[in-house]
C-alpha cells in the first residue's frame, strides 16, 4: 500500500489507473492477490499513526473554510473512483458473449450428417456422389461459422482478462482510499474530543465565572463549530460506507469476468476442437457407411440376377428336354388323323353303295320309259 498523506488542502485531481498490461490468450490466469480485508476502523501502522497524530495538531474547528474542506480530496477520490467503477460496467457487454456461445450451440447442432436417400439400386448409386459432396459442404460452412465466433470469442476473453487485471488495481485503490478516509476521521475525531473535552469545557466555564453574553456566546459559537465539524466528519464515514460497499462489488464483477473468462477458454480449447473431431469422424463413418451400402446394394443385385438366370435356366433346360423326348408325330396326332381316314373311307363306301342303288333305280326306270314308249309307239302303228 502506498504512503498516505493527510493534508487541508483539498485534491480535486482523481488518480489514473494507469496503463493496463496487455494480455494474450497465452497469458495464464491473472495472478490472484490475497484479499486484505475493509475493517469499519482499520489498524494503523505506526507510520501512520504518527502521520494521524501530527495531522491532529494541524485541525482548526474554528475556520469554516478547513471545516468545509475537510477530506474533501479523499471524497473526491472516491466520486471519481464510483465514476470509474460505474463506467467500466456500463462498457462491459457479457450479454453479447452469451449470444455467441449460443450462436455456437445451434450451429453445432445444426450439423446433421443424416440424409434421405434415393430408394432403389440406382437410384442409391446415383445420389452417392452428390450426398458426400453435399455432406462436405456443409461441414465447410459450418467450419467458417465456428472459426468466426471462436476469433470473436478470443477477443472477448483477452478484454475479460483485461478487466480482471484492471479491476485488481481498483480493488487496491479503493483500499487506500478507505484508509485515507479513516485516517482523516480518526484525526478529526481526535481533535473534536480533545477541543470538546478542553477548549469548550474552558470557554463554558469562563462565561459561568464572568457571565458575560459574550463569554456566553463565544461558548455557544464553539458549541456549534464542534456540531460542524460532527457533522462533517459523519459525511467523510457516510462516504467511506460507499468505499467499504465497493470492495465485494468489484470482486462480484472481477468474479463474473473470470467465469466468463473460464467459459470461453473451455469453449475455445475443448468444445470446438472436440465438434472438429466428431465432424471428421461422422466424415469418416459416413464414407464406410456409404461403402457398405454400395457393397449391400451389389450383393442383393447380384443375388437377384443370379436367381433370375438359374429360373431361366431351369424352365429352359425343362422345355429342351420336354421337346427332345417328343416323337415327330404325336399318338394323339395320328389317332386323330386315323379315324378321320376311317370316317371319310366309310363315308366313300357309303357314298358308292348309294350310287350303285340309285344306278339300278335308275336302270329300271330307264327300262319302264322304255317300255312305256315302245308301247306308244305300238299304239300309234295301229
Amino acid at each position: 500500500m502506498s504512503e498516505l498523506k493527510l493534508t487541508l488542502e483539498p485534491e480535486l485531481e482523481s488518480p489514473s489507473l494507469g496503463g493496463v498490461p496487455t494480455l494474450t490468450l497465452d497469458s495464464a490466469e491473472a495472478e490472484k492477490k490475497p484479499e486484505p480485508e475493509v475493517p469499519e476502523e482499520p489498524v494503523l501502522s505506526p507510520e501512520e499513526q504518527k502521520v494521524v497524530d501530527d495531522f491532529v495538531e494541524k485541525i482548526d474547528i474554528t475556520s469554516s473554510s478547513l471545516v468545509m474542506q475537510y477530506g474533501a480530496g479523499a471524497q473526491k477520490k472516491i466520486a471519481n473512483f464510483s465514476d470509474t467503477a460505474l463506467q467500466n460496467v456500463r462498457t462491459k457487454d457479457l450479454g453479447e458473449v452469451g449470444d455467441e456461445i449460443s450462436d455456437l450451440v445451434v450451429e453445432l447442432r445444426g450439423f446433421d450428417v443424416s440424409e434421405e436417400e434415393e430408394k432403389g439400386f440406382f437410384g442409391f448409386f446415383k445420389k452417392q456422389a452428390n450426398k458426400l459432396d453435399g455432406l462436405k459442404a456443409r461441414y465447410d460452412k459450418a467450419e467458417v461459422n465456428v472459426n468466426k465466433i471462436a476469433s470473436s470469442l478470443e477477443g472477448h476473453q483477452v478484454q475479460l482478462m483485461k478487466d480482471i487485471v484492471m479491476l485488481d488495481k481498483l480493488y487496491e485503490m479503493n483500499l487506500n482510499y478507505h484508509k485515507e478516509l479513516s485516517m482523516y476521521i480518526i484525526a478529526g475525531k481526535k481533535r473534536l474530543k480533545r477541543e470538546r473535552e478542553t477548549t469548550l469545557v474552558e470557554l463554558k466555564n469562563k462565561a459561568l465565572r464572568s457571565g458575560l453574553a459574550e463569554d456566553a456566546q463565544a461558548a455557544n459559537d464553539f458549541a456549534q463549530q464542534c456540531d460542524s465539524f460532527e457533522k462533517k466528519l459523519h459525511d467523510l464515514e457516510l462516504t467511506r460506507m460507499v468505499s467499504v460497499q465497493m470492495s465485494p462489488q468489484i470482486r462480484l464483477v472481477q468474479n463474473n469476468d473470470r467465469l466468463m473468462a473460464e467459459k470461453i477458454q473451455s469453449t475455445i480449447v475443448n468444445t470446438i476442437p472436440l465438434w472438429k473431431s466428431q465432424m471428421v469422424l461422422a466424415l469418416g463413418v459416413a464414407h464406410s457407411a456409404d461403402a457398405v451400402r454400395a457393397q449391400r446394394e451389389v450383393t442383393d443385385m447380384t443375388n437377384m440376377l443370379l436367381k433370375k438366370n438359374a429360373e431361366k435356366l431351369k424352365m429352359s433346360t425343362i422345355e429342351t428336354a420336354r421337346e427332345s423326348e417328343r416323337g415327330i408325330v404325336d399318338m394323339e396326332t395320328l389317332r386323330q388323323t386315323n379315324q378321320s381316314l376311317i370316317t371319310t373311307l366309310d363315308e366313300v363306301v357309303k357314298i358308292q353303295e348309294e350310287g350303285k342303288v340309285r344306278r339300278r333305280e335308275a336302270e329300271q326306270e330307264l327300262g319302264r320309259l322304255e317300255g312305256e314308249l315302245k308301247q306308244k309307239l305300238l299304239e300309234i302303228k295301229k
